[in-house]
């Protein structure tokens, strides 16, 4: 007998994924604990915003938890036009800060839209290869679809200009697809394509500042590579141990901006040292690999697919931020998930962890 699509509360409690929940909270306290030291010199305000955040964070998880995911697929779309609707609207009146529009003022706050969007369009293509009658090798004829899903958001968001959100975008696309059984031939077509694209783009699309953050990556001794240079400074005073909670000086000796966004890994590894980053990575991985793990489990391919996008997305998120921050990569603006400060970041991944929650719930259902 078909059980009802709706679990309650009471089911929700009993079925609970406490694994998912713990490596999540375990990441978000280490992310409260360095926030603090980052900002009660300067602006401790910003701490209990971002616990307001949290707990606005914690609602959002339950609530997207307990709704039928299959319900979510039947408007997969339609959250997808949405999205896109909110990236023009913010193209034409969201607040410019540093050239680039990027955010809605909503009272006191910023609201990005690109953070919601890398939710939805993996949503949007869990519904597409659910759907898709192609079951293996697929071609460039069965990538047409998901291409268009993700073109236009991807384009809108490097229009703001915000090319790091925008390839991040198009990693976690990447990595979705590469669950989509392509044929080899096809997926060496994508390298191909992607390489003989990076030189026009660098060209022709990237503005100036963003050409100089990628000289500065390739000169690091030059003007433009001083954010770098401090990080790694940070990272390398932290030794194995660290100089212990609130007592990092290289980075605040130097007034280092972007200290609670771009750039929180650096005031941690100073602090806590190696033991403290391994500690930290180690949560992320834990999480990760778990989200993978309910992939697995997941009884329809929109639950699978949807896992994979939000695995991607933190993946993506933490390799590039703390490949810049080590100098490994050029700098690109992207945070560290529940480690940096922000609200869009906050509620897109508790959004997201929502999701993942509901299909490991879920998995029992039918």
């Amino acid at each position: 007998m078909m059980q009802p699509r709706g679990v309650g509360w009471r089911r929700l409690r009993f079925r609970f994924d406490w694994t998912l929940t713990l490596s999540a909270a375990a990441v978000t306290s280490l992310g409260l604990i360095n926030l603090w030291s980052a900002v009660h010199e300067r602006q401790s305000n910003l701490f209990s915003q971002q616990i307001s955040w949290l707990g606005l964070g914690v609602a959002v998880f339950l609530g997207v938890a307990m709704l039928d995911y299959r319900t979510i697929s039947r408007y997969a779309y339609i959250l997808h036009g949405v999205g896109i609707s909110l990236l023009v609207g913010v193209l034409v009146l969201g607040k410019t800060v540093g050239g680039g529009r990027r955010w809605f003022d909503v009272g006191p706050f910023h609201v990005q839209p690109s953070e919601l969007v890398q939710l939805l369009t993996a949503v949007a293509l869990g519904k597409y290869l659910n759907d898709s009658p192609a079951l293996e090798g697929r071609t460039w004829r069965h990538l047409a679809i998901p291409v268009a899903i993700v073109s236009l958001p991807a384009w809108l968001i490097a229009k703001q200009p915000d090319f790091g959100t925008a390839f991040l975008l198009l990693l976690v696309f990447f990595t979705i697809m590469m669950t989509a059984r392509l044929k080899l031939r096809t997926l060496w077509s994508i390298i191909g394509f992607a390489m003989l694209a990076a030189a026009p783009i660098y060209q022709h699309l990237l503005h100036e500042y963003q050409r100089k953050r990628f000289e500065a990556f390739l000169n690091p001794t030059s003007e433009g590579a001083y954010q770098t240079r401090q990080a790694l400074n940070a990272i390398g005073s932290g030794r194995f141990l660290g100089k212990g909670f609130m007592h990092g000086t290289q980075i605040r000796l130097r007034h280092f901006p972007a200290l609670w966004t771009d750039f929180p890994f650096a005031v941690w590894a100073e602090e806590w040292g190696f033991v403290g980053c391994f500690v930290l990575l180690l949560a992320y991985l834990v999480l990760i690999l778990w989200i993978l793990k309910v992939a697995g489990d997941a009884r329809d391919r929109f639950g699978a697919t949807v896992c994979v996008g939000v695995a991607a997305m933190l993946f993506w998120h933490v390799a590039i931020n703390v490949g810049m921050v080590s100098g490994i990569l050029p700098v690109v603006g992207v945070t560290l998930p529940m480690v940096s400060y922000g609200g869009s970041s906050i509620l897109t991944i508790a959004a997201a962890l929502g999701l993942v929650m509901n299909v490991s719930v879920r998995r029992f259902s039918y």
